[in-house]
């Protein structure tokens, strides 16, 4: 029995319509304006031998000139790109990264660093061009995120920010600028829904993974807690949980960021009160003195944007 390939071959040769569509695709694609230069270049080529590599180079998306998108890639490997080598009679190819798939992987490198906890997705997508800089009320606060932003690498950094004001100014819209902004200089932040970290915290304790979690808020890179006074918390959760947390923090001089709708005089008032009715002034103060240690405390104000949305 002719083995397969010479039996193929020998079909070839007697079709006289293959023959014809063969060497009618082979002339047009020698005549191709980007192959041509690289037959012209290598005369040393076994054309016959290459037309398929070469055929697979002309066919492919060069540079994302022929991609709308990653997902739309019309390439063999969607998201790279081909490129040719010469050795000998033959033609060989190597596909790279193209550039869409290398600001893919990028942004996806960027959203690892920013965990987060029940947070929206406008948020996780916030951005420094996205903060009203013409609202004369939020200059400042934008202000002093420029400064803290200008300072990374320094002893400034080492304290965060307590972004206080009425409801819906933005607040949490800033603190996700923010953390994208130090994803950017690839330092990894986590933001945390209050409310909503009181209730994992509280969670934690019918799996045992309670030391884990606090030992998790205290040693990452940048901290974030959203919406701090928005909650009623208990005795326990605010000396035992968030009070060893900003202990830590303040100690190894790790940033904490906040946003409330309190200031800080008034969510001193606020944490004095526990869940039971209890007054206790002087571990409020406790907590009070920590958040200042790791933060400055800055107004923001303006419209409610979401009264605009």
């Amino acid at each position: 029995m002719e083995p397969i390939q010479a039996s193929l071959k020998k079909w070839m040769r007697e079709n006289k319509s293959f023959q014809d569509n063969f060497n009618h695709m082979k002339r047009e694609l020698l005549s191709d304006s980007e192959i041509s230069p690289i037959v012209a270049e290598h005369p040393e080529l076994d054309l016959d031998r290459n037309l398929i590599k070469l055929y697979e180079y002309k066919t492919q998306s060069k540079n994302c000139e022929d991609c709308p998108s990653l997902q739309a890639c019309k390439n063999i490997l969607p998201g790279y790109t081909p490129h040719y080598q010469v050795q000998g009679k033959d033609i060989h190819l190597t596909y790279d990264k193209c550039r869409q798939k290398l600001q893919h992987e990028e942004q996806q490198s960027k959203q690892k660093l920013v965990n987060s906890l029940y947070m929206p997705k406008d948020i996780l997508e916030a951005s420094m061009e996205g903060l009203d800089h013409h609202v004369v009320e939020r200059r400042n606060a934008i202000q002093e995120v420029a400064t803290y932003l200008e300072s990374l690498g320094t002893k400034k950094a080492e304290k965060g920010l307590y972004l206080y004001g009425p409801f819906g100014v933005g607040k949490t819209y800033f603190l996700g600028a923010i953390a994208n902004k130090l994803a950017d200089r690839n330092i990894s932040s986590t933001l945390i829904y209050m409310p909503e970290f009181v209730r994992e915290i509280k969670s934690s304790l019918k799996d045992d993974s309670l030391n884990q979690k606090i030992d998790y808020f205290k040693k990452v890179k940048v901290l974030m807690l959203d919406d701090i006074g928005a909650e009623s918390i208990s005795s326990w959760f605010r000396d035992e949980i968030l009070g060893s947390i900003l202990q830590y923090r303040m100690m190894e001089r790790l940033p904490v960021f906040f946003s409330s709708n309190y200031s800080l005089e008034q969510l001193e008032q606020h944490l004095a009160t526990s869940n039971r009715g209890d007054t206790e002034t002087l571990k409020a103060g406790r907590i009070i003195e920590r958040i200042k240690q790791v933060s400055k405390e800055v107004p923001l104000f303006g419209d409610n944007r979401r009264d605009q949305s």
